[in-house]
């Protein structure tokens, strides 16, 4: 007897421990934590449901023992600062900002909870953390680094004697323009023009696109949401004037863009997500040194590239069969 009553309470100890293993020790149903969205497009939505990923797969379940308050901005900067202070007052553990816009409105938030990065791409030229390794402060995530060398080789690739490139960004966007300016160093150093087009809006992009048509035999577009927003405005320029038009993420080939060899935006949400479980559990974001994807894909639209006549290499083709993707 007294052998089954040890049995029966070792067994029940195993199955307590095995839920406080399984489950967070935060994990209260009244924790909850705040998502802001810059904007609506499918790069940024792709993050946001990486993020819902990473944070389930570290054991925080929306709706279960996790309370997720989730705010889009739609472009407008003036709703940054008000959404902001939504979360403030729902006295948030953590809040989550898709974009750098939504991450600098939630860090110059005084007194707001430990903001994560979603995916930005200079947190350094930003001023959001004082060292990738160290950041110092209430700011830490993930840095959206997409390989800018590899993705401005495919454009020699595609077409072998390039001259100029025009590069199309949002003017008051820091992580765009610091994309560009990487962009241009690296492409005067291989003799090649960059050429700048800057928007300050969705509204600039059909006239900006049908002046810069004519000037280019190409155009990179780097992570930029205004952009991302309307590149159906900017492919009908494009593609009109048979330029390809290679874009730095993913998502914007899917909708029509040529060609690139990029980091998925749904494993840097699946990233941000798991970076802000470690929050959650008690880590420290001032010493949690900021993370990033570090594997890429290549990414072809055969439907882009078959209405601009142009054949993409056999080898791009084989790289995107083995890891990525052609969209057909």
């Amino acid at each position: 007897m007294k052998r089954l009553i040890g049995t029966i309470v070792a067994l029940f100890a195993f199955l307590v421990l095995a839920f406080f293993k399984e489950e967070p020790q935060s994990s209260s149903k009244n924790l909850s934590i705040g998502i802001l969205q810059t904007v609506s497009h499918p790069a940024l939505d792709q993050i946001h449901q990486g993020i819902l990923k990473g944070l389930a797969d570290s054991g925080y379940h929306q709706g279960k023992n996790l309370k997720v308050y989730f705010e889009n901005a739609q472009g407008d900067q003036s709703n940054l600062k008000t959404m902001s202070d939504q979360f403030q007052n729902k006295h948030v553990a953590l809040t989550i900002g898709i974009a750098t816009p939504a991450v600098q409105a939630l860090a110059n938030e005084a007194g707001l909870a430990p903001v994560i990065m979603g995916a930005v791409s200079d947190p350094l030229g930003t001023g959001l953390v004082k060292s990738l390794k160290h950041p110092g402060g209430k700011v830490t995530g993930v840095q959206d680094m997409q390989p800018t060398a590899v993705q401005l080789s495919l454009f020699k690739q595609i077409i072998p004697h390039i001259k100029t490139i025009g590069v199309m960004y949002t003017s008051s966007d820091d992580s765009s323009t610091a994309e560009y300016r990487h962009f241009k160093q690296l492409a005067e150093k291989m003799g090649i023009k960059v050429i700048p087009y800057t928007i300050t809006s969705t509204n600039d992009i059909e006239q900006v696109a049908q002046t810069m048509a004519g000037k280019v035999q190409a155009v990179y577009v780097p992570t930029d949401n205004n952009v991302a927003s309307g590149i159906a405005t900017l492919l009908k320029a494009t593609n009109a004037a048979k330029i390809p038009v290679i874009p730095a993420a993913d998502t914007m080939v899917k909708s029509g863009g040529l060609i690139t060899k990029s980091v998925s935006q749904f494993d840097m949400g699946v990233l941000t997500g798991k970076m802000a479980a470690k929050i959650l559990k008690g880590a420290d974001p001032a010493k949690t040194p900021v993370e990033r994807v570090t594997s890429y894909e290549t990414v072809i639209n055969q439907k882009a590239a078959d209405k601009l006549g142009i054949d993409i290499p056999a080898s791009l083709i084989k790289d995107a069969q083995k890891k990525g993707r052609i969209i057909k």
